[in-house]
């Protein structure tokens, strides 16, 4: 478990003081230009040993992505951006470092975008965060005063300005090449790769994307060393780990742990238990939405990480938004509203997600009601498995996995269900 002197969110519950004085009192912006001050290969060389990986669902290594961005400028200025769509159902944990811990993200900003040689960071806030807004904009504008961003931020003789962009609320342009759409006044559609952001990203310029969590832990790795954050969790899937915990437990929270926890200590510690005990357990989607969920007693020995939740149960960490589900789920229901979700959020660039989006949500629809035939079941899953994989971003395969989790896992409640409703038919 993790010791409270590990922490690198030391507000997250927002019981202390957010301005800038109280983020100082606790640590933060603490030799900043020192930091700076070493360049960008130790940054970039810093960030790679410490096997940060992104925090936004992918978990691509954060070091890798930032080393992409060209070392000599040919013209073109770069970019950072920010993703603070956090659009995915079950996910709330930017949200409480924009609410309460700003100034992690904001120092980040700076560091990293330093790193990337790039005078410029956009943070892309997600539509109906608008207390999240304010507390963001509040602690950007305390840190222009007291000249930590700007001319020569915080004294390390790099000028830097951070800008917010608040969207309206597409969960599509939580994708990083939408979001570079969408920030340039387009519509929120997903551009073709490559090109590469990191080629030609935000105005065909040299961009990284990288998630708030990603950012805000930055500061904190490289004042403490990577060997510090590389010491949690297992080979792979290093460091600590913002869960937002929803559901079926005693004690919803967002909690920050070491990467790898097992399932059962990560809910008796910080949950109190699930609500009406174990046995009551019926499945857990562990890492946001669109990641397979997974039947409870698989789930209570589970390692709470990228390789195992990916590798051994065939669903993901994402972006580790645990949602349980007792014995009370319709959970047939369950995976049909998520089908809705995405069906209603697809923009309709790729055929596959536009037209196979909209029939999954209403086969399943079908199968909530127990009007389809059992042979029905093989075919979306076939279904599924056209759409996974044949689209310009992920928004077909978030659409795809949900149910075929349903169907790998619960196959016989969906039977069940059909077979009961023909013999009352009948």
């Amino acid at each position: 478990m993790l010791k409270d002197q590990d922490r690198i969110f030391t507000n997250i519950y927002g019981m202390h003081d957010r301005t800038l004085k109280g983020a100082q009192s606790r640590g933060h912006w603490d030799g900043t230009a020192a930091i700076i001050k070493k360049g960008r290969d130790w940054i970039i060389d810093e960030m790679k040993a410490s096997g940060l990986r992104g925090r936004g669902g992918a978990g691509f290594p954060t070091g890798l992505k930032w080393s992409f961005m060209p070392k000599e400028s040919d013209g073109r200025p770069s970019y950072l951006v920010i993703n603070a769509d956090e659009s995915e159902p079950g996910t709330c944990k930017d949200r409480e470092i924009m609410r309460h811990d700003p100034h992690t993200l904001i120092e980040g900003a700076l560091i990293a975008s330093f790193a990337m040689q790039a005078h410029t960071c956009y943070i892309y806030l997600r539509g109906e965060y608008i207390r999240e807004r304010e507390a963001l904009q509040n602690a950007i504008d305390e840190a222009y005063a007291a000249g930590l961003l700007g001319k020569n931020a915080a004294k390390s003789g790099w000028d830097f300005d951070l800008y917010l962009h608040h969207g309206a609320g597409a969960y599509i342009c939580g994708e990083e090449t939408a979001l570079l759409e969408s920030l340039e006044g387009k519509k929120g559609m997903p551009r073709m790769k490559p090109p590469f952001p990191a080629g030609a990203g935000l105005y065909g310029c040299p961009t990284t994307v990288n998630n708030v969590e990603s950012i805000a832990v930055v500061p904190t790795i490289l004042r403490r060393g990577a060997s510090w954050f590389a010491g949690f969790g297992r080979q792979n899937n290093a460091g600590t780990k913002l869960f937002a915990i929803s559901g079926h437990v005693n004690n919803p929270c967002v909690v920050e742990e070491e990467m790898s926890i097992t399932f059962e200590e990560l809910i008796e510690k910080h949950c109190g238990g699930i609500r009406g005990g174990w046995e009551n357990l019926k499945a857990v989607i562990p890492g946001g939405s669109s990641v397979p969920c997974v039947r409870g007693e698989k789930m209570k020995d589970a390692i709470m990480d990228f390789d195992y939740l990916r590798g051994e149960l065939g669903s993901g960490l994402g972006t580790a938004a645990v949602i349980v589900m007792d014995n009370s789920v319709d959970i047939i229901k369950a995976i049909w509203r998520l089908s809705k979700f995405y069906k209603h959020e697809s923009c309709g660039q790729c055929t596959p997600c536009r037209e196979g989006t909209g029939w999954m949500m209403r086969v399943m629809e079908r199968l909530v009601q127990g009007n389809a035939s059992v042979e029905e079941i093989d075919m979306l899953f076939d279904v599924t498995k056209q759409v996974e994989g044949h689209t310009i971003c992920a928004l077909g395969d978030a659409a795809a996995w949900p149910i075929q989790g349903l169907i790998r896992n619960f196959r016989d409640e969906i039977e069940d269900r059909i077979k009961s409703k023909r013999i009352a038919a009948e």
